[in-house]
């Protein structure tokens, strides 16, 4: 665990999110003698080699470093000109539902929600939701966008053969690709598969370096050379245009190059943990389903002895730290700066709330 930085009470066990990770010693060393330059002019050696890595990773022309991932997918919608036009999401997609409504406010674009299992959309609803041009009354379908992993699907991985599958039906009907890939790394660790074997069906695609990867700042969005263009004066428009910005494109550059296998044990950290509760009076959790570091607990009404705000509150008293999404149910995620220890005790605290 990283203690170098650690900016809480080293007692305290976070779960609350895999953007709470500080940066190591060895990643603030390689952040401190950054070479920098002026990132907006093009000048910077540390955001240009970070944008090729990127590139080079999800097989895209080219790649642009942006300060959020919020901002990453928010440009990548208007770069493919959705203004008037319907975007077809899974309903629980962060994109929809995390984002301040940027999806319609900002790009002007209208959410076509699509109820999926554990965030994966059928193939046959895409199709059945997409709308063309012919009729005036209907806003026409622009862009379809998927998450991988899905965060409020508990972190799963989308299967290749399904997003293969919805890639056909949109090249059918001359429809674009978006991935939100925040968390696109975790799926291909616990996958096995290389980024491409994702990114190929997509014509942009974004890769989060601030959450399980440890960087303290910044998203990436890759796609085609025409496609960057387009989406870097977006950026520009935005604000997200920055200076000496290699300063925290460092920061990404070192977690991508040192921080992506280790992902695998945030993995383990997980499933350790849906063992360790899963028999915990009125909780609904099964470990077989804990593909990456997410994990999301229902708790039984019936049978609980707390909704999910109690269990937060009994479980901070303790301080370990977790969000309760709704009143019934909980995430927890781990991280780089979660230890095997930790996940033991927060275990036992969890099993403490609920069955004491």
């Amino acid at each position: 665990m990283n203690q170098d930085f650690k900016s809480q009470d080293s007692k305290t066990y976070d779960f609350r999110s895999d953007t709470v990770t500080l940066p190591t010693a060895e990643m603030m060393q390689a952040i401190a003698t950054a070479p920098l330059g002026d990132s907006a002019r093009g000048d910077d050696p540390t955001v240009n080699e970070l944008e090729r890595l990127s590139a080079e990773l999800t097989g895209k022309e080219d790649a642009l470093f942006v300060p959020s991932g919020a901002m990453a997918n928010l440009s990548a919608v208007i770069a493919h000109d959705c203004r008037g036009g319907e975007v077809i999401v899974e309903e629980q997609a962060h994109i929809f539902n995390s984002e301040g409504g940027a999806l319609s406010v900002v790009a002007g674009a209208i959410p076509r929600p699509i109820k999926g299992d554990y965030g994966v959309l059928d193939p046959d609803d895409v199709r059945a939701a997409i709308k063309g041009s012919g009729d005036l009354a209907l806003a026409p379908t622009k862009l379809i966008c998927l998450e991988n992993t899905h965060n409020r699907g508990g972190g799963n991985v989308y299967p290749v053969d399904a997003i293969r599958e919805i890639s056909a039906v949109a090249r059918q009907h001359g429809l674009a690709m978006h991935l939100d890939g925040a968390r696109l790394l975790n799926a291909c660790v616990a996958s096995g598969l290389p980024a491409t074997e994702y990114t190929q069906y997509f014509d942009s695609c974004t890769l989060c370096l601030s959450k399980g990867l440890g960087a303290p700042v910044g998203s990436v969005l890759a796609g085609s050379a025409d496609f960057i263009r387009r989406a870097h004066r977006y950026r520009k428009m935005f604000g997200g245009s920055m200076r000496q910005a290699g300063i925290v494109a460092m920061g990404g550059l070192y977690a991508l190059e040192h921080n992506v296998e280790r992902l695998a044990e945030d993995h383990q950290h997980a499933k350790l943990l849906a063992e360790r509760i899963s028999s915990a009076r009125g909780l609904r959790l099964n470990p077989q389903e804990v593909e990456t570091n997410i994990l999301f607990l229902q708790l039984d009404p019936a049978e609980a002895r707390l909704d999910a705000p109690g269990l937060q509150r009994a479980m901070h008293e303790r301080e370990v730290l977790a969000l309760a999404v709704d009143q019934y149910s909980m995430r927890l995620v781990t991280h780089l700066d979660v230890t095997r220890a930790q996940v033991e005790q927060a275990a036992q605290v969890i099993c403490d709330a609920l069955n004491n």
